[in-house]
């Protein structure tokens, strides 16, 4: 045990050594580039930053080009930024495929393997080295350059500009710790702030610069990508903002709006009185039953349940519920980037548990169900157990805490339910999908569509939850109410996201299937041809995709 533990202590002092000698030897002009020359002579980096894959498909993409750009009037100016190898890849691929149809396209990144970790000048300097040299072969198609290259200037950012990119590093700190209340002199939130605040630096500077007609920015809300959408808001160029859901072919698209959050006004204004058919009814049934089975459905690629359902009343029995009224509490993940800035009246979600779970506590003559989000068991961060146990050690026999990991299924938790309450989990659509009446505290897609409770204080949301338990059956929702939350949930699930070939998970098995060949073919131009075009600004129409899927 002792000589185990001495290995230990001379890694770590070792690494610790490495990583001094690197941090000197990344200030010195040059040291980095002969490294470079000396040992990697085969340009290949031992590193997580690996572009490998798009490196080995270059040469025929670029043969292919060559042959096949298709040449236009009046081509767009678009600049697509990313940062993380996963993102530089896929945004090099969406680039070519712009550069394909005739655009002029240049591509700024950032050669970073993580967000959340500070990286020595020295592998930072190695991994740019690595990734211009692949980088450089998308010439003459796609202009792709180092962002922290760009000449910044020494100037303060505008004080507006600044303000937003303190916002997004909040952000950074919540996401990457998984909490919400956060501490500004904390390692992350200073890591965060300065690489963020050097990224604008250096985006308003060369965006100022080149005159761009559209930027596109994977995410839009956190990290590198949260600061280019926020420069490009600010010198008002238009912006579109990206990101997969769990859906291959998929995309979600947003127009100088954050994609994350999932604004569906417009889809809903132009198909909210678009009664289903009976093909879009059996999809849409068909995607909930898997779901309450536990199985994959179709071209998904995630399991929302760890267990399929097993019926109320095997669930009812399991946590001895009896006939008193029964309130379900749907947690999110703490830090979950569809959460961040989503509080309305609660301050935080950690907040509105709280409070609500102290209401309960006086209220004997209802069962109230706490469900922590199963996902919380591939987190790091703070669980809602913890929370929930600080507050009150033991529980009351009218509470019920199921944990991430407890083997019951929501669904049959649903069935029990009087009543449901909610942050921003999809939970909240499905029990309204079920007739549960629904009170939505936190500011998601569904809210406001007509099938929820939709407080906007404290004072509205307890006299919300008051009659509906006095009185459970007659809240029920109407034939019509349902009926509307299942069409909402079609038009979410099935219209809001478009067809794209390559998802960033499972990118090149996608792309084996569907090479950017296929894609600038006649028939992916059908398939695939009005996304690229939204991508590049071209107004989502909703009313005008409504007319064309009748």
């Amino acid at each position: 045990m002792t000589v185990q533990k001495n290995k230990q202590k001379e890694k770590i002092t070792s690494n610790r050594a490495k990583e001094f000698v690197k941090t000197i030897l990344g200030e010195v002009p040059l040291t980095v580039e002969l490294y470079w020359l000396i040992r990697h002579r085969d340009k290949i980096i031992n590193s997580r930053f690996s572009l490998k894959n798009l490196d080995k498909n270059i040469p025929d993409i670029v043969a292919y080009l060559e042959n096949n750009r298709q040449k236009i009037k009046n081509p767009k100016n678009i600049f697509i930024f990313a940062s993380l190898h996963y993102w530089i890849q896929h945004a090099a691929l969406v680039g070519l495929t712009l550069s394909g149809l005739g655009h002029e396209v240049s591509l700024g990144y950032l050669p970073f393997h993580d967000w959340q970790n500070p990286i020595n000048r020295f592998d930072q300097r190695r991994q740019r080295l690595y990734a211009q040299e692949i980088l450089r072969k998308l010439s003459p198609f796609v202009n792709a350059f180092p962002l922290l290259a760009v000449h910044a200037g020494y100037k303060m950012l505008p004080l507006e500009l600044q303000h937003k990119i303190e916002q997004v590093t909040r952000f950074d700190a919540q996401y990457t710790l998984q909490i919400e209340e956060i501490d500004i002199n904390s390692p992350i939130y200073k890591m965060r702030l300065k690489r963020n605040m050097q990224a604008a630096r250096c985006a308003l500077a060369w965006l100022s610069t080149n005159k761009m007609d559209v930027v596109i920015v994977p995410n839009g809300t956190i990290q590198e990508f949260g600061v280019v959408y926020e420069v490009a808001k600010y010198l008002e160029i238009p912006v579109v903002s990206y990101e997969f859901g769990d859906q291959r072919k998929r995309i979600w698209i947003a127009q100088n709006a954050k994609v994350m959050r999932q604004e569906t006004d417009q889809l809903w204004e132009a198909f909210k009185d678009k009664p289903l058919t009976r093909s879009e009814k059996r999809k849409i049934h068909g995607l909930f039953k898997a779901r309450r089975k536990a199985s994959i459905w179709k071209n998904f690629s995630r399991l929302w349940q760890a267990v399929p359902a097993k019926g109320v009343e095997q669930a009812r029995k399991e946590l001895g519920l009896d006939n008193r009224s029964v309130v379900l509490l749907a947690t999110n993940v703490l830090g979950d980037s569809l959460t961040l800035g989503r509080d309305i009246f609660t301050h935080t979600m950690q907040g509105w548990i709280v409070r609500t779970l102290q209401y309960f506590v006086g209220k004997p003559n209802i069962q109230f169900i706490i469900r922590i989000h199963p996902g919380e068991v591939l987190t790091h961060g703070q669980s809602m157990v913890d929370v929930i146990n600080h507050i009150l050690p033991r529980l009351p026999e009218n509470i019920h805490l199921i944990k991430p990991e407890e083997k019951i299924n929501t669904y049959d938790l649903i069935a029990a339910a009087n009543l449901g309450l909610v942050y921003t989990t999809t939970v909240g659509l499905e029990m309204a999908m079920s007739g549960v009446p629904v009170i939505v505290v936190g500011d998601t897609h569904y809210r406001n569509r007509g099938f929820t409770y939709d407080p906007k204080s404290w004072v509205r949301y307890y006299k919300t939850i008051g009659p509906i338990l006095e009185s459970p059956k007659e809240y029920r929702l109407s034939k019509r109410q349902i009926n509307l939350a299942w069409a909402y949930a079609y038009r979410f699930f099935f219209d809001f996201p478009r067809s794209f070939p390559w998802h960033l998970h499972g990118l090149w098995k996608d792309y084996a299937e569907c090479p950017i060949s296929d894609v600038l073919s006649v028939s992916g131009k059908i398939k695939y041809g009005e996304t690229f075009s939204y991508l590049m600004g071209k107004p989502l129409d909703w009313q005008k995709i409504r007319d064309g899927s009748k």
